[in-house]
């Protein structure tokens, strides 16, 4: 489209929008449920991308420790392991922060009841908790540790079984997750071909309604870059719009959605970073207007010459 064309084709695409407000505005909310629709997922997935973080930060190797332990062992053990790859960090639980952990996240009376028939005594060994860079690689680093020597010097019987990190629940865990991931990627990829046929057999539609102005402005001479300005522009417009108003839905609608679900579940964690929201919205955009321009290009081809 070049520049002497922009002024008509702004006024032609004021026109049009006047004249066939009805068409006009159902390609708008095309435009706008499609986006918005690719938008929530995409907010949705990286929502649950954090959630899956945060679950999976939680995964951690306890290695229990014996009650007669040396402690300059134990903590030349602590510096040791904290010098392996995939260890974030070492820290030392005493029995008595066991014994108190186990008293506060068991709920149930019984565990009350079982910590006052101990009758002062502590059973629960001291160990080290050990926080992992990459929670998928657990099971590499706790193989690692039951054949350590010096952790088999100081741990709370065989090794093997002085390794805690619920082998089968991790497994099943990261199972789900990646299964999850992998998910939300073809969907949103799915969604957005979706949003594009849609889109551009609404303005398909919208241009085989004007077939005869078309025709008409050939009929006159006009050139085929003079024609397809205001199509052009009218798509980029009608998306443009459609995406603004999807992304002022999303913006307000996430916020009560997170609120909601914080309150909910506060077990879990809900949030989407500025960042991530900012660069969604920016792709809703550019995919919107490259959808509206693209598709009113393609939609005039059977009515202009190459």
């Amino acid at each position: 489209m070049v520049l002497s064309n922009i002024g008509y084709s702004f006024r032609e695409v004021g026109h049009h929008f006047r004249r066939s407000w009805g068409t006009v505005f159902g390609a708008i909310a095309t435009i706008f449920l499609s986006l918005f629709v690719i938008g929530l997922f995409l907010l949705g997935s990286a929502m649950l991308e954090n959630m899956v973080g945060t679950v999976e930060d939680r995964v951690t190797i306890q290695a229990f420790l014996a009650d007669d332990a040396d402690e300059d062992a134990v903590l030349a053990l602590q510096r040791k392991i904290e010098g392996w790859d995939n260890v974030e960090s070492v820290s030392y639980k005493s029995k008595d922060e066991a014994l108190e952990e186990y008293r506060s996240t068991m709920s149930n009376h019984n565990a009350a009841d079982a910590v006052a028939a101990l009758d002062g005594m502590n059973p629960i060994p001291a160990s080290l908790v050990i926080k992992l860079t990459d929670p998928q690689l657990v099971e590499e680093t706790a193989d690692k540790l039951v054949v350590d020597t010096d952790f088999m010097a100081v741990a709370d019987g065989e090794a093997a079984s002085s390794v805690q990190y619920g082998r089968e629940t991790v497994e099943k865990l990261f199972s789900f997750t990646n299964y999850l991931r992998l998910g939300a990627i073809v969907l949103v990829g799915l969604l957005t071909f979706v949003a594009f046929v849609f889109i551009n057999n609404t303005i398909r539609l919208a241009i085989t309604a004007r077939r005869r102005e078309i025709a008409i402005m050939r009929l006159v001479g006009a050139s085929n870059g003079f024609i397809r300005g205001p199509f052009l522009l009218e798509g980029t417009l009608e998306a443009l719009l459609g995406a603004l108003l999807a992304i002022a839905t999303l913006f307000f609608g996430m916020g009560e959605l997170i609120s909601s679900l914080s309150a909910s579940l506060q077990f879990l964690t809900f949030s989407v970073s500025p960042q991530v929201m900012l660069m969604t919205f920016g792709a809703m955009i550019a995919i919107g207007v490259l959808i509206g321009l693209f598709g009113s290009a393609i939609a005039m081809r059977r009515y202009l010459k190459a």
